[in-house]
């Protein structure tokens, strides 16, 4: 049996790092993990899209920290939760998805998460999912269990009281995610439950459920989040994650576009740049020291070293500094081949089916309007225009994204 590790300032920074607050307090748990017993931990992850993202990683390497404590550590996949749709911080009811779709949608989750957490050797983390338990509750079960929580503690949050000042429904199974949730540390028998700071009532939840039908304690890590200047957490929601599966150049790209305000959060939560490191750089920027660029640069660097590699980090700063500090093509464009060149096609379809460079039509328009589509270096700023492709041209969209035609 693998011994916990009870060093105080390894066990400190666990504690405090991108953490912003511990249930009921940093100062009992603190004392707990000094004991050295053993925990059980997890964090759930609801399979509504099939990556991973940023937002996930951070939650993932707080649990690989406590598995390099030595402790017990479960990746929760919320096959049943994610049916319902955590309603967190929504401002509409979440589709409802069926058993099929949150399955395949989690297929490649173990192996993403592997780039922190370990599944094997003498400490594995384990694979959970919480349909095991929650599909055998009965009518009966649900009455008892939800007769501890009132109607005035759920409609309390924020996103219901919006949703009822603009006379929005609130779906009654809604009320009952943060309780499904809550059931997964009573079924799990868990010391300790991670997520975000958005989920800090869910995980609540759970420790008064841990409370009443266990009589035990469960501690609560809420982590910050990565969230945009206005606040609003990066995710799958908002459409402007990164997922754990793009790569470097990717990665590197999307970090740049950053905004300056998000890179010591960003540094804190996503890199193993030291805490002290991490103050300078903030008095350095403060102080106008240095230039906010050069510091985003090696944000970039450290974010890709984490996820992928130093070798690939170095890679991609000097394509990403070719291309947009020189302003030269991409070594390395994709290829599209396109039949009947000779034909005019719609600049629409050539930016969204054809090159598949733009997910839909009305944000191909939204760009070319902004003058953000090249061809062959010419900006094209009509919509409607339809064009010949002439066989090795290169279309442009955005500062980044890059396609030749043959």
């Amino acid at each position: 049996m693998v011994e916990t590790i009870t060093d105080p300032e390894k066990i400190k920074e666990v504690l405090t790092r991108g953490v912003e607050k511990i249930y009921p307090s940093e100062e009992a748990f603190e004392k707990v993990l000094r004991s050295g017993k053993k925990i059980r931990l997890y964090c759930g992850f609801d399979p509504s899209a099939p990556t991973l993202h940023f937002g996930n990683a951070i939650q993932i390497r707080k649990l690989a920290q406590f598995q390099k404590l030595g402790h017990e550590v479960f990746f929760l996949i919320g096959d049943f939760t994610g049916m319902i749709g955590d309603p967190s911080d929504k401002s509409a009811t979440r589709k409802k998805m069926k058993r099929e779709e949150v399955l395949k949608n989690s297929k490649k989750y173990q192996e993403q998460a592997s780039k922190f957490l370990d599944f094997s050797g003498s400490n594995p983390a384990r694979i959970l999912y919480n349909s095991e338990w929650s599909d055998k509750i009965t009518f009966l079960d649900l009455i008892e269990i939800t007769s501890n929580f009132t109607v005035q503690q759920m409609i309390v949050r924020d996103m219901f009281q919006e949703r009822l000042k603009k006379n929005k429904p609130i779906h009654l199974h809604e009320f009952l995610y943060p309780i499904a949730q809550g059931y997964d540390s009573v079924a799990m028998d868990v010391d300790l439950e991670i997520g975000g700071a958005d989920q800090t009532f869910n995980m609540l939840v759970g420790r008064d459920l841990m409370r009443i039908i266990k009589n035990k304690e469960k501690f609560v890590l809420a982590n910050k989040l990565l969230a945009d200047p206005s606040g609003k957490k990066m995710g799958k929601t908002e459409g402007n994650m990164i997922t754990m599966e793009e790569s470097p150049g990717e990665i590197y790209g999307k970090v740049m576009s950053w905004p300056d305000e998000k890179m010591e959060s960003a540094f804190e939560l996503l890199t193993d740049v030291s805490m002290a490191e991490i103050q300078k750089i903030s008095c350095q920027l403060k102080e106008s020291q240095v230039n906010p660029r050069d510091i985003k640069a090696r944000l970039a660097r450290e974010i890709v070293t984490v996820f992928h590699s130093a070798e690939a980090a170095e890679a991609v700063e000097k394509e990403f500094n070719r291309v947009f500090k020189e302003k030269e093509k991409p070594s390395d464009i994709p290829v599209i081949k396109i039949p009947g060149m000779e034909e005019e096609i719609s600049i629409l379809d050539t930016v969204t089916i054809v090159a598949g460079l733009v997910e839909s039509k009305s944000e191909a328009k939204r760009l070319i309007e902004q003058g953000a589509v090249e061809i062959d270096g010419i900006v094209i700023k009509d919509w409607r225009a339809k064009l010949k492709i002439k066989k090795g041209s290169i279309i442009k969209v955005g500062k980044r994204k890059f396609a030749r035609f043959i």
